[in-house]
């Protein structure tokens, strides 16, 4: 097992900042190299620091913008045109970069595209769910309309 400091946000493991314990081939070969996390160190503690304070600084500042941007996000439908073949089949799969291009153009907001989970690849056309994590304690679940480009 290793000790590591996470420097970005990894789904199922934890958000900047923490300091988590994983087996050390994780670290070795996928953390570290990707540039997800840092060797933990007596020194390491100090970056601890600035690294809670920057995710602070992009978090949405207060809980109720949150509420209020879960709210306006959940209410509407997100129309979101792809290139598909005959049968409403994509080419490719929609991506969280997809998503939050999407979000921003309806008029919804900017969201970072790290805080959208899509939990099962679209590949088809039809309506779909995105989770976003607007802060630790508030998601909003947006609906996506997937639509044949022209």
């Amino acid at each position: 097992m290793a000790k590591v400091i996470l420097t970005h946000e990894v789904t199922g493991l934890g958000t900047a900042g923490d300091v988590v314990e994983v087996k050390s081939g994780y670290a070795r070969n996928f953390l570290v190299p990707q540039g997800f996390a840092v060797a933990w160190s007596r020194g390491g503690e100090k970056q601890i620091e600035q690294i809670k304070a920057a995710r602070a600084a992009r978090e949405l500042h207060s809980l109720e913008d949150a509420q209020a941007l879960k709210a306006k996000l959940e209410s509407s439908k997100v129309k979101l045109s792809v290139k598909a073949g005959l049968g409403g089949r994509l080419f490719g799969s929609v991506k969280t970069a997809d998503v939050a291009a999407a979000v921003a153009d309806a008029g919804l907001g900017e969201l970072d595209k790290r805080k959208i989970e899509i939990p099962t690849p679209i590949k088809a056309t039809g309506d779909h769910e995105a989770t976003v994590r607007l802060r630790d304690e508030v998601s909003a679940t947006i609906t996506l309309q997937v639509v044949a480009a022209k």
